[in-house]
């Protein structure tokens, strides 16, 4: 019989059966049920329904019990979907495979019939309890939750015949319908809010608050703790089902995530992203999250980079429950590795590495070596008896991506950052981090997709050195444009003087961007709107601007710095001495209070608030055209423009007077007065284009394709309100965008780094 045949008798349609067709091992599998089935005699549509759910709904680790169900449903024993839900919860729940018949039967309503006497009895019930909410709806009430209801009290009962008694008992009890039964309920109609007359320019307005990673993560269904056995593709062996009883006595039935980077570089912000969903998820599930760093290659790692990490995960706002090494698990590592050569599931190999890489490298000839020389010729590896390169123990497996036997563990003579001297043996990431999960009782191993294709591995280790299984999950990869991430690209980026350290605030790393003034907060905001899908994505830097832009505009204070000064005397300044203005810190917040600013005869704006000659459209100060100074409540125009001997304008000298409803001015400029200097470090994309990596659009390579332009150094002047303000303080200049104290400033001099843009650059005209 064709395999098209066999869908057929399961009830599947011919285009159906056409779709099914395409999913080769569905195909097949479905075929083998229907085989299995038909061994029982004919099918009925409901049989043959129940055989399709069967096949598509159970997963493959436990279709060693196929013909077991199977069996059942073509029997007439499994007969509706909630008999079928039950059964395969049962074997789900029954890891090690033995089922006890009764005990199966019992629990899938094997042989229960529900009587038609008693449905009417369930339902009269459910009725009588809402009569009154449903005499007063009528027709309009809802009776999804009745369905519920009953289906509560007789779960095996035919839900066909369940719905067609509520619909017979509601006629009944409403009799047949009336004309206003007929009309539909009218939908509330939101009223029509009226707009201000006059809306108050520069307010920061409430934006809707975006979900918490950890918010967001409470929607997302991962398995529950202990129920590792249920996921698809998890390897369920005869020591599963007390390795996983043992694992939920040890951890209570807690969610444990962990953070593993790796100690050589600076985190960046696609781990910015693996960081929220390890610490996130487990903050979701009142879990905890373990922070190790994965030391397995000592000649990289230094102490900058432990202490980095840490700063930069403390400065997302995630306290990690326990910080622990790979290297912390390294005796209990080799001791597995022996176990795995014992079981001949690895051995010493001594081909170069130079003989190993690329694709289809020749096979191993010591693949076959005798257990105790292996045994042997590792124990003089983890002695020093072989030089660099000379021997790796190599495990007995091949990968889904075809990779043949991975290497596990590899000779390097160097001091390692936590144990010294004790090992010139390391372990590979491929063999350490899945079995340090599993000594940590991981109970979600959250991964980047590019592990997917070693999960088979990981699930093999734990299975072959008899340890708890955690289970892995991945999650798409997170890339920035215009930027490179890779340690060994931003340290050529450093070499050639192109930015100054890993902190350069045109870096996408975690310490750059806090330099350069990204709130933590908007970063996991960022993360969490990235959702959690298996697609690798590549974001432009606009959408992790407009979440700062969100942070910022509420929480840093206003302050007015001229980038550009031109300097303005008034004649006939209205005070003896300065005049003290407050300023409110975030205008239409009164809560975050004001500031003062000083209000002097001698004053500086920005070079573009003034123009010589007057231009169609440009509706700030000429001397044809007054213009207003924010805050202060005065209008000034132009009496005299003064220039230098070359020409050009040294300073201006105006008149001001208090700006009323008949000299109101088409626009408002900020000033400074007083001022305090500071350093302006404007930025731009360190790259001209979006992909510098690829060699398709950059075939010089990423350090041809640098934006000479990317930054820009001026002198400014500053309110005195920014004086004495931290390293990192946010503030909002106004009409000019978000800037951030840098470290490099001083008590008596302060830097500031442009963070971002404003969303509308107001008052340019």
């Amino acid at each position: 019989m064709e395999l098209a045949d066999k869908l057929s008798i399961l009830g599947l349609s011919e285009q159906k059966v056409k779709e099914t067709l395409k999913n080769e091992s569905l195909s097949k599998l479905l075929g083998s049920i229907a085989d299995q089935a038909r061994e029982n005699g004919e099918l009925n549509k409901s049989a043959g329904n129940l055989l399709y759910n069967l096949g598509t709904k159970l997963p493959r680790q436990f279709h060693n019990h196929l013909p077991f169900l199977v069996n059942y449903i073509a029997n007439g024993g499994i007969n509706q979907e909630a008999k079928l839900a039950a059964a395969i919860k049962f074997v789900q729940n029954h890891p090690s495979g033995n089922l006890n018949k009764v005990e199966f039967e019992k629990s899938c309503g094997i042989g229960v019939e529900v009587t038609q006497d008693e449905i009417e009895s369930a339902v009269a019930s459910v009725i009588e309890k809402q009569k009154k909410a449903i005499l007063n709806q009528r027709y309009q009430f809802n009776t999804g939750p009745l369905m519920g209801q009953v289906r509560a009290a007789l779960p095996w009962a035919d839900s066909r015949k369940v719905k067609e008694e509520i619909d017979l008992q509601i006629l009944t009890l409403l009799g047949p319908k009336r004309e206003e039964d007929l009309v539909k309920p009218a939908k509330a109609k939101a009223e029509k809010k009226e707009k201000p007359e006059n809306p108050t320019a520069n307010v920061t307005q409430p934006t809707k608050q975006p979900l918490t990673m950890a918010e967001f993560l409470k929607t997302i269904n991962f398995h529950a703790p202990g129920e590792n056995h249920k996921t698809d593709g998890y390897v369920i062996t005869e020591n599963t089902e007390r390795l996983l009883k043992e694992h939920l006595r040890i951890t209570g039935g807690q969610v444990r995530t962990r953070f593993p980077p790796e100690p050589n570089g600076i985190l960046h912000i696609g781990h910015a992203k693996a960081i929220n969903i390890n610490f996130g998820y487990a903050a979701a599930h009142n879990g905890v999250c373990f922070l190790r760093y994965d030391d397995t290659n000592p000649e990289k790692e230094e102490e900058k980079f432990f202490i980095g990490i840490r700063d930069m995960v403390e400065w997302l706002g995630y306290k990690p429950f326990k910080i622990t090494h790979s290297s912390d698990y390294f005796q209990q590592l080799y001791e597995w590795a022996v176990v795995l050569i014992k079981k001949r599931k690895a051995y010493v190999c001594h081909q170069k590495p130079e003989e190993v890489r690329g694709r289809d490298p020749p096979p191993s000839p010591w693949r076959d070596r005798p257990v105790e020389e292996s045994l042997q010729l590792f124990e003089d590896m983890k002695n020093g008896k072989f030089e660099e390169g000379e021997a790796t123990l190599r495990l007995n497996l091949t990968l889904e991506e075809g990779k043949v036997d991975p290497v596990a563990y590899r000779i390097k003579f160097v001091t390692h950052h936590c144990t010294g001297d004790k090992w010139c043996i390391y372990p590979t990431y491929d063999y350490t981090h899945c079995l340090c999960d599993a000594i940590e009782h991981i109970t979600h191993s959250l991964c980047t997709k590019e592990f997917q294709s070693r999960r088979s591995s990981y699930y093999w280790l734990c299975n072959e050195v008899g340890t708890y299984c955690p289970v892995q999950w991945e999650y798409g990869r997170l890339n920035m444009n215009y930027t490179v991430v890779s340690k060994r690209k931003i340290a050529k980026l450093i070499d050639s003087g192109n930015v100054r350290d890993w902190d350069d605030p045109r870096l996408f790393t975690l310490t750059a961007l806090r330099r350069r003034g990204f709130p933590s907060e908007a970063i996991n905001n960022f993360c969490a709107s990235l959702g959690l899908t298996g697609a690798q994505i590549s974001i432009h830097p606009d959408a992790l601007e407009a979440h700062v832009r969100d942070v910022l505009n509420v929480t840093a204070h206003r302050a007015m710095v001229v980038l550009e000064p031109l300097k303005v005397v008034i004649t006939n300044f209205p005070s003896e001495a300065a005049i003290t203005v407050s300023v409110p810190n975030i205008p239409g917040n009164d809560d975050k209070g004001t500031h003062n600013v000083i209000f002097d005869r001698e004053m500086w704006i920005e070079r573009s608030d003034f123009r010589e000659e007057e231009e169609k459209g440009y509706r700030r100060l000429t001397p044809q055209q007054s213009v207003g100074l924010r805050h202060c409540g005065y209008v000034i125009k132009v009496q005299e423009v003064v220039k230098d001997s070359s020409g050009n304008v040294d300073h201006l000298k105006v008149s001001c007077e208090p700006a009323t409803e008949s000299n109101k001015p088409k626009a408002f400029i900020h000033w400074v007065a007083q001022p305090i200097k500071c350093e302006i470090r404007n930025y731009e994309r360190l790259f001209k284009h979006e992909c510098p990596e690829d060699p398709a659009v950059v075939p010089g390579g990423f350090l041809t394709d640098i934006n000479t332009n990317s930054l820009s150094i001026s002198l400014g002047m500053a309110d005195i309100s920014v004086k004495n303000a931290k390293v990192y303080t946010k503030f909002q200049f106004e009409r000019t965008g978000f800037y951030s104290v840098d470290p490099d400033s001083s008590p008596d001099f302060l830097v500031f780094n442009k963070t971002v843009g404003l969303k509308e650059d107001k008052g340019k005209n």
